[in-house]
């Protein structure tokens, strides 16, 4: 069975996560990542003989896996490493590892133990990356970002910077506008602090073709060597990361004082780095700063985020585009700062920025935001497009993490340009630069946030009714919608106030669900996520074997979010939400499988003695056909799975009800059942069953007339069985201590119904039983009848389009329960008049006092 994408990821994950022993994920990733890398490049060598990787003989992964659990495995791994390293340039990068090093791997058998179990965990078959389609490329690249992702939330505040998270990378390589240039010459993206290079990738997928190249910097050498071979993992052997210091030493230049300069440039550099400036000095030999005119003033050597905004505006093209992350104090610090803000300002430089939540970032908790460098058009701009994002994410573990609606809102946002109320606008020069604002560039100075301030009017608190402006104006939004609503739900008294004419919650919803204007827009909404389906059916059923499926996915997006546009009820954006979190969560794992085995199905299971439920298949689960072909014989398997349920319950409680009577088992509770009802024993029965026994053993004549002598003498005694044996005699005697326990009348119900049940239970244990095992051949029979036709339209149809319309129905249910609650809380807050208090209080003071004259006591 093919093993899907985020199963690969955490099958990858879990094994590396319990191998690290005493290592922390800062020291363990460098160990992880080369040998995916090695695994990468051994099989690409394998497939393709024109890779630019070079894996000389004897170095592959596969000459390093003989070597498992023997103790040549690390000097072996290293070896290989180093040979590698030097054929293809890549020293410093691959081999700053030491696979035998004792204190991080442990001694002898320890270390041999762990390389090994290391390097067994790709030798799953899965991990083939022999046979990889260009789709694929894209899984062993996603891969190797993911592990990054993984080590970097738990390597540390100071150990996690290495990593920019791949939702604020995809919006800023959106918004730098590389997906906009048509141009067929080369274009140039460059990262000044490019760490493990997921900027700078995220950039070139953006690009519309194949013409890009990568350059970048950075200070730590782990972390260069991270993002080299990452750039090898994702296809682009070309790119020029250089190790060193930025800001003290740019190895990016076309002389000793020139900059090279390039079309794009994208930037997470470390926020506010104290002491930045060592060889630099604050006359800059590449004129990034100084204090010659025209020049931008020198970045305060405490705090090096400008001095970083500063080597990307002088490292730009003059037609060139930048987006750069940095921390919220650059928007407002004074001082320095305050001057360098000016100079950008003033120079019209800075085209935008973008106001992002706090807590997105591996390393560090406070917010940032994104500030856009626009050299190309510096002449025409009248001012700088803000957007305040600070309220969209979602909570991811201990950080914060941007959904997907939030990055599409983002993008929307700046590519329309245009004024959204409380969350974009494009603030003129004159204003920033007036005596108010004084080149603060604060958001909340130009975008106002939502006014979520309740206003409480007095009167109303002191005699009830609702005022006209919570009415009319702070729920506005809904009438505009279903302007028929606030007549059904409210009676105008006078101008200034409102009464509800149903106060119930249950009544207030119900005039919600049965309002002409809310079920037409409910319609309206259903019909958008139908014609959506209906626009896209045939392409989806007719997904060929190699296609794309990150192009597929950002079409279908497009195309639910243009739907979701013609209806008024339900935020477009929460609707794209769900399509973009099916598809993480399911829908991209089948389009990987339909992509690389076609629309063929692997079915099996995982138990010795399975039901039809154990059945496993990726791409069709088993609950899609039961639903289409068996949905009354599961409905039959639910009633009796209720019915057993029901009657668990019943003996679950009589148990618990009865300890001392129960708790025995059901075959003693029946043994004392049977023998409740046997006749009591006669005067010395046992004595004479006894002496009994060895006359049957005496055989012939003999035998037989001295047992029915025996029998003539005791004859009430045995006149009770139906048949004289050694067995019935034998039963008798167990039975006859047990005769003298008396079992009263109501311990003999109890009994009774307690033992009937659980012989009911028995039978509909055994009828679910034949029903399951009906239903399991029945479903193993129609998974191999199954034709491509069937597959296409179970995963289609009942699959993505029964999942997708259930979960975008319950934002409906979401909107009617939004209206409701801000309904009861406007009802709650006025709910409780002065005089309705104050009658409430004589009540309680009254009551008070004739409890207190009862005891004697006289106020």
């Amino acid at each position: 069975m093919a093993i899907k994408k985020s199963q690969l990821y955490n099958t990858l994950w879990e094994a590396c996560n319990a191998l690290r022993g005493g290592m922390d994920a800062s020291q363990y990733k460098d160990y992880v990542l080369v040998v995916l890398f090695l695994k990468y490049i051994s099989d690409k060598a394998k497939s393709d003989p024109n890779t630019l990787i070079s894996v000389p003989k004897g170095c592959s992964f596969y000459d390093v896996a003989e070597h498992i659990n023997q103790k040549t495995v690390n000097e072996k791994m290293n070896s290989s490493l180093e040979k590698i390293a030097e054929e293809n340039g890549l020293e410093g990068v691959i081999n700053t590892v030491d696979f035998a090093d004792e204190q991080k791997l442990g001694k002898s058998d320890e270390m041999i133990r762990t390389v090994s179990q290391l390097l067994k965990v790709f030798q799953n078959e899965s991990l083939d990356f022999s046979n990889n389609r260009a789709a694929d490329d894209d899984l062993i690249g996603d891969a190797y970002e993911y592990l990054m992702r993984k080590f970097a939330s738990q390597s540390g505040k100071s150990k996690g910077q290495f990593y920019t998270p791949a939702e604020v990378s995809r919006v800023m390589a959106n918004i730098v506008g590389i997906n906009k240039d048509t141009r067929k010459s080369n274009i140039s993206i460059y990262d000044p602090t490019c760490g493990s290079g997921s900027l700078l990738l995220r950039a070139r997928a953006e690009a519309r073709r194949n013409n890009v190249s990568l350059d970048g910097q950075e200070k730590d050498l782990a972390t260069i060597g991270m993002a080299k071979m990452s750039m090898i993992i994702h296809g682009v052997e070309t790119a020029c990361l250089e190790h060193g210091d930025t800001l003290n030493n740019p190895l990016h230049k076309d002389d000793e004082k020139t900059l090279h300069q390039f079309d794009y440039i994208v930037a997470n550099p470390p926020f506010s780095m104290k002491s930045w400036m060592k060889t630099a000095k604050a006359e800059d030999v590449f004129g990034r700063w100084g204090t010659a005119e025209g020049l931008a003033p020198v970045p305060p050597n405490g705090c090096g985020d400008y001095a970083f905004l500063l080597h990307i505006v002088a490292s730009l093209k003059p037609d060139g585009h930048a987006a750069c992350i940095l921390p919220h104090g650059v928007l407002f610090r004074g001082n320095d700062e305050a001057a360098i803000r000016e100079w950008l300002v003033r120079h019209h430089l800075i085209s935008g920025i973008i106001g992002l939540p706090p807590n997105l970032f591996y390393g560090t908790g406070i917010p940032a935001c994104i500030i856009v460098i626009d050299k190309k058009n510096v002449l025409e701009s009248k001012g700088i497009f803000m957007i305040d994002a600070k309220e969209g994410f979602a909570k991811d573990g201990d950080k914060n993490r941007l959904r997907e609606m939030d990055i599409r809102r983002i993008e929307d946002a700046w590519n329309a340009h245009q004024d959204i109320p409380h969350f974009a606008r494009f603030v003129p020069y004159e204003e920033i630069q007036d005596s108010k604002n004084n080149f603060n560039l604060n958001l909340p100075r130009y975008i106002a946030p939502e006014d979520s301030e309740i206003q409480q009017d007095i009167t109303a608190h002191l005699h009830g009714n609702i005022p006209a402006y919570d009415v009319d104006e702070v729920f506005s939004h809904y009438w505009e919608v279903c302007p028929s609503l606030k007549s059904q739900l409210f009676s105008k008294l006078n101008k200034e106030y409102y009464k509800f004419k149903k106060s119930e919650a249950s009544e207030i919803k119900k005039i919600i669900d049965a309002n002409i204007d809310y079920q037409r827009h409910s319609a309206l909404y259903r019909q958008s996520v139908a014609d959506f389906f209906e626009s896209k059916n045939t392409e989806m059923k007719k997904l060929p074997l190699g296609f794309n499926p990150k192009e597929k996915i950002e079409q279908w997006g497009n195309a639910l979010l243009e739907q979701a546009e013609k209806q008024q009820l339900v935020n477009p954006y929460e609707v794209y939400e769900i399509l973009l979190s099916y598809w993480a969560e399911t829908m991209q794992d089948d389009c990987y499988l339909i992509s690389r085995d076609g629309w063929n199905i692997s079915v099996g299971t995982d138990k010795k003695k399975p039901t039809y439920r154990d059945i496993l298949c990726d791409l069709v689960p088993v609950d899609v056909v039961v639903n289409e072909y068996f949905a009354a014989e599961e409905s039959a398997i639910a009633n009796q799975e209720a019915t057993i349920e029901e009657i668990n319950s019943q003996i679950a409680e009589m148990e618990e009800e009865n300890p001392q009577e129960l708790g025995d088992s059901v075959s003693v509770i029946k043994s004392k059942l049977e023998t409740a009802s046997l006749p009591l024993p006669f005067e010395n029965e046992e004595q004479v069953l006894l002496e009994f026994l060895p006359l049957l053993a005496i055989k012939g004549k003999e035998g037989k007339t001295k047992q029915n002598a025996y029998m003539t003498k005791f004859k009430k005694i045995f006149a009770q069985f139906d048949k004289v044996s050694k067995a019935a005699i034998t039963k008798r005697i167990k039975q006859i201590p047990l005769l003298n326990e008396s079992l009263d009348e109501e311990t003999k119900v109890l009994y009774e119904k307690y033992v009937a049940l659980q012989d009911k239970l028995s039978e509909e244990k055994d009828s679910l039983k034949e029903m399951m095992v009906e239903m399991y051949q029945k479903v193993k029979s129609k998974y191999d009848s199954l034709t491509e036709k069937d597959i296409r339209h179970l995963v289609v149809d009942c699959k993505w389009r029964g999942t997708l319309t259930a979960r975008t129905d319950t934002l409906l249910t979401d909107v009617c329960q939004k209206i409701t609650t801000d309904m009861i809380a406007l009802r709650d807050r006025y709910a409780h008049t002065l005089p309705n208090i104050e009658n409430r209080v004589n009540d309680l003071r009254e009551k008070v006092n004739e409890s207190l004259a009862a005891m004697g006591i006289k106020l």
